[in-house]
């Protein structure tokens, strides 16, 4: 069994009978009026039912009791915060043996493979060259705080597959703590990558202004743009794509709120048939498969204008291969890890590499030249001061939230009036 799946190979779709039933199209406009009230986060930190309170209580004691947690105290914090917890916990709707399972076997696969360690000392441009190759953070958030992704599928094609496979072969590219180790190059840098997502961008989000600042964001929401795809690029990126699933399957559950699918070809029916089979029947029941006029309403109904890229109807200045492109609530925070503007250009950069945003400070990590380059810029006393994104006034939630009733009633309208225009085809998708 490879080190970097799960040793009992726990399924979510063991708990799920729903996996034998016929599949449904998942529907956007319901999807949007979930997200759009307070439904969604049911299960999450701050929002659960007592017996649900009473399972993480149990699931932490038996973790602790087999050495897997450690409560803290004394001013030491845990070993793991509640957030991460319940993220096990709901990926095996609240079984305690079945969180404990998963959690166990993703605590054996980071000692083995010495995650944090990767992350700490892979080098800048390895990294680099992973980011670009699998879904980016455009900088933006959507309405709950969740932050937005864009993964563009056509610039995979052979040539740039190639040369990133090339980058691979360069002994000074992999980290020390890891030369001697068994699980090849590409999963050493996705590694790094959903570290990223785990470490920086989602304590980031939860640190800004948003709704629910009581509950932390653990998820994100991914567009992913298959436009221009033919058929033997699909199945050339296979595996590719297969080692993404699977290891966030495995090691990074519930960090996926939803997958929107736009420019879907005529035989992606095809292609869904055995893309689904990579997921679990919980993550397929998140993917959304959007004809050209869903598109711009469905995903106005989750982030504002400013938060959608242009190419797909919003305003946002940013293409597939930028870096983050930063509001100004998250600039205030970590404006210092942007650079100035590359030529020909008027927005600003950011700093390539690996980065943890810790609340109160911002660790730069990562090695250039074989040379570590770990920094600490401490994050600005005023934000610090407002807390854990306790700035959202309710009166905001409220003026979001009709927002986002008015944009499901708008996905409800457009549809109906593109209906009979739309030509992509839109395949069945298993139920939640």
């Amino acid at each position: 069994m490879p080190l970097w799946r799960t040793k009992s190979n726990h399924s979510q779709a063991e708990s799920d009978p729903a996996t034998t039933a016929a599949d449904p199209k998942n529907d956007p406009v319901a999807s949007a009026s979930q997200a759009a009230s307070d439904a969604w986060l049911a299960g999450h930190l701050n929002h659960l039912t007592g017996e649900q309170d009473g399972k993480l209580t149990e699931f932490k004691a038996f973790c602790e009791k087999e050495g897997y947690y450690k409560p803290g105290g004394e001013g030491e914090k845990p070993s793991h915060d509640d957030a991460t917890m319940l993220r096990f916990l709901r990926a095996r709707k609240f079984d305690v043996n079945g969180a404990w399972g998963q959690f166990k076997d993703t605590e054996d696969w980071r000692k083995e493979n010495a995650i944090e360690a990767l992350y700490e000392n892979i080098d800048v441009d390895s990294y680099e060259a992973a980011r670009r190759m699998y879904p980016q953070w455009t900088g933006r958030r959507d309405r709950r705080g969740i932050p937005v992704y864009v993964f563009e599928i056509k610039h995979l094609n052979s040539k740039n597959m190639a040369t990133y496979n090339a980058t691979m072969t360069d002994p000074e590219a992999t980290a020390e703590t890891h030369k001697s180790s068994a699980v090849p190059q590409r999963l050493l840098r996705l590694f790094a990558l959903y570290e990223n997502l785990l470490n920086f961008v989602m304590p980031l989000c939860s640190k800004l202004s948003r709704p629910n600042p009581e509950t932390p964001i653990v998820s994100s929401t991914n567009i992913v743009d298959v436009s221009g795809v033919g058929l033997k690029q699909f199945w050339n990126l296979k595996g590719h794509m297969q080692d993404a699933s699977v290891l966030a399957t495995a090691h990074y559950p519930e960090t996926l709120d939803r997958i929107f699918i736009i420019g879907a070809p005529a035989f992606f029916p095809t292609v869904w048939g055995w893309i689904k089979r990579w997921f679990d029947p919980v993550t397929t029941s998140k993917i959304f498969i959007l004809s050209a006029s869903e598109v711009l309403p469905t995903l106005s109904s989750f982030m504002e204008p400013s938060s959608i890229p242009k190419q797909y109807g919003g305003e946002l200045e940013w293409q597939w291969g930028d870096m983050p492109y930063l509001d100004e609530p998250a600039r205030e925070f970590i404006g210092a890890l942007e650079t100035a503007p590359t030529e020909g250009q008027t927005k600003p950069g950011f700093i390539k590499g690996p980065v943890l945003f810790k609340g109160d400070r911002i660790e730069i990590l990562g090695k250039e030249n074989g040379k570590s380059r770990e920094t600490t810029i401490p994050v600005p006393e005023s934000k610090l001061a407002q807390g854990n994104g306790a700035s959202a006034q309710p009166e905001k939630k409220e003026t979001e939230q009709h927002q986002a009733a008015d944009d499901v009633q708008l996905i409800s309208e457009k549809v109906a009036e593109n209906d009979e225009a739309t030509t992509t085809p839109v395949p069945a998708q298993p139920a939640a």
